[in-house]
Formats: structure tokens, sequence, C-alpha cells
């Protein structure tokens, strides 16, 4: 739970850190996981590519717009030459898993909707939360690149705004392996820009609207986190992260809620619920 001083620095600043969030066995049991997910995974079965600028390829789309009920795989740019072979080992070339980790794999189930959690979230002032997406985030060295700056809600859009995200630090986060990297207050700006899947059956797949974000990096403020941190994040807040130019990964584990009272959750939204797998509430879970 927040404390009020947290809560406090969450509506000025648009986010704060919980150090200690996680407990070791937490965090070994998601980094274990994830490992056995990516050993039994065939890399040329999932070869897809995580950057949304990317959509000449229409099954590759569609392996992205499909993935808000499945575990997939998303790769780094140079995991792959020309001919779509693997240049490198497929636990370095991963970018990240997405998009039910918190819905399908055990592990990364019992931490998101752990009382802990849920009491995190109600400290917010949320009524009826529901999990939209999860994300192991690998950032592996070398290969793990720049994460240009956004907002969260510029993905999963809902009027009122109402995305929270939550993000682990599953190793110790620091300026060389690419700390997060926040615009203090820019949470009670605008929306900048908003990404909705296109309805034509023409051109590129997703659109992105909007005026492009423009701060001076002087504005941002680096947050290193130790490991087992729980990093609380407004979906406005403007942030990034830096490429990792560590000799070491910096995995993460990070997922996002909305409100679903009184709120819409954009049908526009790339991420959608299909009629088989609705987002999970804490409130309907035993």
């Amino acid at each position: 739970m927040a404390s009020a001083k947290e809560i406090k620095e969450f509506r000025e600043n648009g986010y704060f850190i919980l150090p200690n969030f996680l407990t070791e066995d937490e965090v070994e049991s998601m980094k274990k996981e994830c490992e056995n997910l990516v050993e039994e995974m065939n890399p040329v079965e999932h070869y897809s590519s995580f950057h949304i600028e990317d959509h000449e390829h229409k099954e590759r789309d569609e392996y992205f717009l499909n993935s808000s009920d499945k575990v997939r795989f998303f790769f780094e740019d140079c995991a792959f030459n020309s001919k779509g072979e693997p240049v490198m080992s497929k636990h370095r070339s991963l970018n990240r898993i997405g998009h039910a980790l918190h819905w399908l794999c055990p592990a990364f189930r019992k931490v998101t909707f752990s009382q802990k959690v849920k009491d995190l979230i109600s400290s917010l002032e949320y009524e009826d939360p529901v999990v939209v997406q999860s994300l192991y985030i690998f950032k592996n060295p070398e290969v793990g690149g720049l994460v240009k700056a956004h907002q969260d809600s510029t993905f999963l859009n809902t009027d009122p705004p109402s995305v929270l995200g939550l993000w682990f630090a599953l190793e110790e986060v620091t300026l060389d392996n690419g700390c997060l990297k926040f615009v203090p207050g820019s949470h009670k700006g605008p929306l900048y820009e908003c990404l909705k899947r296109n309805p034509e059956k023409e051109g590129p797949s997703l659109i992105m609207e909007g005026q492009k974000i423009e701060f001076e990096e002087s504005q941002y403020v680096p947050c290193p986190a130790p490991k087992g941190s729980c990093v609380v994040i407004h979906g406005l807040v403007v942030h990034k992260s830096e490429k990792n130019v560590s000799s070491k990964p910096r995995p993460a584990y990070t997922f996002h809620v909305v409100e679903r009272k009184g709120t819409i959750y954009s049908p526009e939204n790339w991420l959608q619920p299909t009629p088989e797998y609705s987002f999970p509430s804490f409130n309907n879970l035993v």
C-alpha cells in the first residue's frame, strides 16, 4: 500500500518508487519461468518485431495485434539477417515477451494478483482495476536499445484517462543499464500521441495521431532502482530509457491496469480483449 507521502509524490510527479516491494523468491521465480519460456521457444516460429513503426508485413502485424491473450516473443531488430536467419542466441536476441504473462504464467500471475499489489492499486483510488497487458522486458547488453519518450496512455487509452503502470526491477537498475527517466509533472499535461487501429483494409495496420513529445534532456530525471523495486507510473507521465551500455541484462516485469468503473476503454486501441478472454479484474478473483 502506498503511504500518504508516496501518494502525494505520485500526484505531483506522476511516479514514485517502492524499494523492496518484491521478495527475492518472487523475483527469481519470474526470471526462472521466463528462462523456461525462452528455452522452449523456436525463434523462427515467433519471428516478429516490436517496433510499431514497422508495419510493412501484415503477418507480423497480426502476430502483434492478436497477442492480448497469448504469450508471444518480440525480437530486437538485429536478431535476424536479411534472410530471416538468427544471428545470435535466442536468449540474447529478445526485446520482450507479452502480453498475457499475468494470466497464463503462474509466477507472473502470482505477483500480479498478489494482495500487496491489490492494496497498492486500491490506495491510488482504483475501484475496479483490470489488467490489460503484461510484459517481460529483457534490455540485454549492447542490443537493448533506447526506448524513446512516450506516455503509456498513448497505447492504452481510456476516457477519462486511467492507465496505471507497475514496473518491477528484476535486477539492480542503474544509469549504465538503462534506468527509467521521467519528466516530473508531465502527467498534468495533455496526451500527446494516440496509437489507433486503422479501420481501413488498406494502408498500415496502426496509425499514430497527435503531436510529437518534445522535452529538453535536462527535464528528464533518472530513476535508478534496487532489485525488487516497484516503480508506479501514471499513464500520462512522459518517460523513456537509454541503451544498456553495461555488460549485464536489465530485466523488468511490467503490467498495466485501467479503471473499468466510469471509464471507456477505447475500441481503437491496438490491444483488445477477445470473445474468449476479458481483461481480468482484481475484484473478481478469489
